[in-house]
């Protein structure tokens, strides 16, 4: 792959390879016959009168072109292409080929019967979109997500410095902080799978001008419904020659919301790795620089984060751009829509990343305990708090002043302002008791 023009082609191949049986220009023509297929069959099933003596031992015979399409079959639709000039109308004359082949010959005017290409493009494409999401995203998705369910669990106990605008901050607890990830997540999510992968299917201009005029005793609008939903998709109703798009916009924006969240969490995981909360795994044979043999780089999540950036670029392109179509249409979308594969891809390529990284990943306790026996001013908040509830004045300011830009505030130095305060012996004994370490807040059920 070393003349590949896109890294996803080349350098990333063997890590993008599922996503060829989804959005290659083989996959893109296979869906084609796929609908056209799935579209002759309904007509069939209708029965149309021109095809009820179609002989239903070969709707066995269709499946099958669809079941065994290869290569071969691609390049021969390719083939026909340079002399068509036009992509689907090329998967039409192979599917009459194919007609012949089988001795059906006196059907084959009713493939492609009534339609437009964007009632096969706009249907096979959403129906690639789907499954790839449901083959090749989701059970990634659900690694990475159980990767960072397995890091909430193993340290859901481990007390950590937290930092609100980089400063010292109330304690947290380092699995409550990746948990939170893991909700955010979660819901995107469900946003995304709640998303309608939508087609479009109702001839040249939306209005089914050609079935109607033909057969007008048909309810084409329920044909199309049932055919889109048989697909695992649902028709809009009302459209130009195209799809609008619009919840192919909301499907790239969910998925650009889940990449985001997994950039907010690549770069802590890679801040916290600088603050050396986290060590890494050696792997043999890796050099981090080619200058400096001591490093361990975050190689992977500054991996993750570019292919990340990269893929919500696309999904925001797509999702801005898809939209929009001059008239009834215009072919801005064709060549756009051929690209949907690649911020999965880099999407794929992050995914990746990230797995490999958080399995590097090696707890440094002891540094997490060390920033915080060094910041003992954090329990201030709980000292003031407690102080308000017993009624002490101004207990805030007093506060303040004991560690606002202080250095060395130890536990001695808190200690030795509690035993100061004017209250009760069990009070200041209630107050001597917190700690950074004990300081985090309700824990995770």
């Amino acid at each position: 792959m070393l003349n590949a023009i896109s890294p996803v082609d080349g350098r990333y191949a063997a890590k993008t390879s599922e996503l060829s049986e989804f959005f290659s220009e083989y996959a893109l023509i296979r869906y084609r016959v796929l609908v056209e297929i799935a579209y002759f069959k309904k007509l069939v099933a209708l029965p149309l009168p021109q095809l009820k003596d179609f002989p239903k031992e070969k709707l066995e015979a269709l499946d099958a072109i669809v079941e065994k399409f290869s290569l071969a079959d691609a390049e021969r639709i390719k083939t026909i292409e340079r002399t068509t000039n036009h992509d689907v109308k090329a998967v039409e004359y192979f599917l009459k080929e194919e007609f012949d082949k089988l001795q059906l010959s006196k059907f084959k005017e009713f493939i492609h019967f009534g339609l437009t290409s964007q009632d096969i493009n706009n249907t096979a494409t959403p129906l690639m979109l789907k499954e790839a999401i449901e083959k090749v995203f989701n059970p990634l998705f659900e690694k990475v997500l159980s990767a960072i369910h397995d890091k909430v669990q193993s340290w859901k106990e481990v007390p950590m410095l937290a930092r609100t605008h980089g400063q010292p901050a109330s304690p947290t607890r380092l699995g409550k902080e990746f948990a939170v990830f893991e909700e955010r997540l979660k819901e995107q999510h469900r946003q995304l799978s709640a998303i309608h992968h939508k087609g479009k299917f109702g001839g040249a201009t939306g209005n089914f001008n050609a079935h109607l005029v033909a057969y007008p005793q048909i309810n084409w609008k329920k044909f199309a419904d049932e055919l889109l939903s048989e697909l695992g998709l649902v028709r809009s109703q009302l459209t130009t020659q195209i799809e609008h798009y619009d919840n192919l916009a909301a499907i790239f924006h969910a998925l650009s919301r889940i990449n985001t969240i997994l950039i907010d969490l690549c770069r802590d995981i890679w801040t916290y790795i600088s603050m050396d909360y986290f060590k890494q795994k050696v792997i043999k044979g890796e050099v981090g620089s080619s200058a400096m043999p001591h490093k361990v780089n975050p190689i992977d999540f500054e991996n993750a984060e570019g292919n990340l950036g990269i893929a919500n670029a696309f999904y925001g392109f797509l999702a801005d751009k898809l939209p929009v179509s001059r008239l009834q249409r215009d072919l801005t979308d064709s060549t756009v829509l051929r690209n949907i594969g690649v911020p999965m891809a880099h999407t794929v390529i992050a995914f990746k990343s990230i797995l490999k990284g958080m399995d590097k990943l090696l707890l440094n306790e002891a540094k997490l305990h060390q920033d915080l026996e060094q910041n003992w001013m954090v329990v201030a908040e709980g000292i003031q708090n407690i102080l308000r509830r017993e009624g002490y004045p101004q207990p805030y300011e007093a506060l303040k002043e004991l560690t606002r830009g202080a250095e060395n505030i130890t536990s001695l130095r808190i200690h030795q302002f509690i035993e100061e305060l004017d209250i009760p012996e069990k009070v200041k004994k209630e107050l001597k008791a917190l700690s950074p370490q004990s300081y985090t807040g309700i824990g995770l059920d």
